[in-house]
C-alpha cells in the first residue's frame, strides 16, 4: 500500500511537527466522515426549520440520511484513539500543548464570529430573518441585539450555542485529550484479552439511554443526588477512544468475509436507528429529546454501524500518487474544513432550493458543495497567511 508523510492529527487537525508515516486508507476513513458529518448537519433544515420540518417528505429524507451518517463522529473519535493511544510524549504538558493549543484557539476565534453575526448583520442594515437562513436552529428567535451576541460570546467557556452548534465536538475533543494521558497508562499495559473485557462492559452502557427512556430515569444507583450510576465509569465516548486503537490492525478476513459482516451489522444499526428517529419524527408531541434518542452517538445502534463502516474502510486501498496526494491535503486542512463548513450550510440549503432538484438529491450534493467551499476557504487561508494560518483555522 502506498504511503506518505502526512499529519499524525486526529479530527482532522494536521500537526507539522509530526514525522509519522501516515496509513492512506485512514485519509479515506476521515475523508468519509467529514463528508458524513456535513451530510448531518444538511438534513437541520428538514426537520428543525418551522416550515419544512412540517412536510413529510422532508422528514421523511431527514429519517434515511440522518440514520446513514450517525458513523461520523464515532469514526473520529476511533481514529484519536488509533492515531494517539498509547500516548507517547513524555509529558503532560507537551502532549497538552501539542494537541489542545492546536484546536483552542481556532475553536474560540470562530465561535466568537459565529455568535458575532447576528449583530453584524443589524450593522449592515440586513432583515434580522437571514440569521435564521444562516443558522434553523434560531428561526423565530433571531435577534441582532449586540448585548445578546456578548452573552452567547460570555458563554463559550461553557458551552456552544445555537449559531456554533457542531462546536459541541470540541468540547468533547479538548476533554478527550485531557483525559488520554491517564487512560494511556493503562492502555499501554493492557493485554487484548483486557481491553476486550472494557469494551465488553462500554457495550453493555451503550443502552442506557434506551433503559433511561422506557424503564427508569434513574438506573444503577442514579438519584436526585448522585448522577454517577453503575456504567458510568465505562460509557461514553472513551470506548470508541479504545476500539479504535483495538482495531487498528484491522482484520485479516477476505474482501467477502469483510462485507458480509459489515454490510449485516450496518443493516441492523441503521434499521433500529431509523426506525426509531422517523417514529419520533412522526409524533407531533414528540420533545427534542424523543428526536434525538435513537440519533445517540453512544448508542448500540450507532457503534455497529460505526464498526462496520470502520472494518470496511480498512479494506480500501489507494495507489495513484494523485489521489493519495489530495486525500493528505484534506487531511491537512480538515478541521479549517469542520470548523467553517457549518456557517454554509443554510445558504447551501438556499442555494439548491433555487434549481428544484429532487429531495433525495438535495442532501448529497449540498454536502458535496459546502465540502469544497469550505476546503477552499481553508486552502485559501492558508496560501494568503502561511502557517500563520494555523491560529484560526488548526
Amino acid at each position: 500500500m502506498c504511503k506518505t508523510k502526512i499529519s499524525s492529527a486526529t479530527f482532522p487537525v494536521s500537526n507539522p511537527i509530526g514525522k509519522q508515516t501516515h496509513i492512506v486508507w485512514l485519509d479515506v476513513v476521515r475523508t468519509v466522515a467529514m463528508l458524513m458529518v456535513i451530510g448531518v448537519h444538511c438534513i437541520d433544515p428538514f426537520y428543525i426549520s418551522p416550515t419544512l420540518g412540517a412536510i413529510p417528505e422532508y422528514k421523511f429524507w431527514a429519517s434515511v440520511y440522518g440514520s446513514l451518517f450517525r458513523p461520523s463522529v464515532p469514526i473520529f473519535v476511533m481514529m484519536t484513539g488509533l492515531l494517539l493511544l498509547p500516548v507517547r510524549e513524555q509529558s503532560l504538558g507537551v502532549f497538552y500543548k501539542k494537541r489542545i493549543f492546536r484546536v483552542l484557539f481556532p475553536f474560540l476565534i470562530w465561535s466568537v464570529l459565529y455568535n458575532m453575526f447576528p449583530w453584524f448583520t443589524g450593522v449592515l442594515g440586513l432583515p434580522k430573518e437571514i440569521i435564521g437562513d444562516f443558522f434553523c436552529y434560531v428561526q423565530g428567535n433571531e435577534s441582532q441585539a449586540l448585548s445578546d451576541a456578548l452573552k452567547d460570546v460570555a458563554m463559550i467557556p461553557f458551552n456552544f450555542s445555537f449559531k456554533e452548534n457542531h462546536m459541541w465536538y470540541i468540547y468533547l475533543l479538548i476533554g478527550l485529550y485531557l483525559y488520554m494521558p491517564f487512560f494511556s497508562a493503562w492502555v499501554e499495559k493492557a493485554k487484548r484479552s483486557t481491553e476486550q473485557v472494557f469494551l465488553g462492559i462500554w457495550f453493555i452502557s451503550l443502552f442506557l439511554p434506551y433503559m433511561s427512556a422506557y424503564i427508569s430515569h434513574y438506573l444503577y444507583g442514579e438519584a436526585t443526588w448522585n448522577q454517577f450510576g453503575l456504567f458510568y465509569y465505562f460509557a461514553g465516548f472513551n470506548g470508541y477512544l479504545l476500539l479504535g486503537h483495538y482495531l487498528k490492525q484491522g482484520n485479516d478476513w477476505s474482501i467477502g468475509k469483510t462485507l458480509a459482516i459489515c454490510i449485516t451489522l450496518f443493516a441492523v444499526g441503521y434499521a433500529i436507528t431509523y426506525s426509531g428517529f422517523s417514529a419520533a419524527a412522526a409524533n407531533p408531541t414528540a420533545t427534542e429529546t424523543d428526536m434525538e434518542l435513537f440519533f445517540t452517538f453512544c448508542s448500540p445502534n450507532v457503534a455497529i454501524m460505526t464498526i462496520a463502516v470502520f472494518l470496511l474502510l480498512q479494506k480500501v486501498r489507494v495507489h495513484h500518487p494523485a489521489v493519495i496526494r489530495l486525500l493528505a491535503n484534506v487531511t491537512k486542512y480538515g478541521f479549517g474544513i469542520y470548523i467553517v463548513h457549518y456557517f454554509w450550510v443554510g445558504p447551501a440549503f438556499l442555494l439548491i432550493g433555487l434549481f428544484d432538484l429532487p429531495i433525495p438529491l438535495q442532501v448529497p450534493i449540498m454536502a458535496i458543495l459546502i465540502f469544497l467551499v469550505s476546503w477552499g476557504f481553508t486552502w485559501l487561508m492558508y496560501r494568503l497567511f502561511g502557517q500563520k494560518a494555523k491560529w484560526f483555522m488548526g
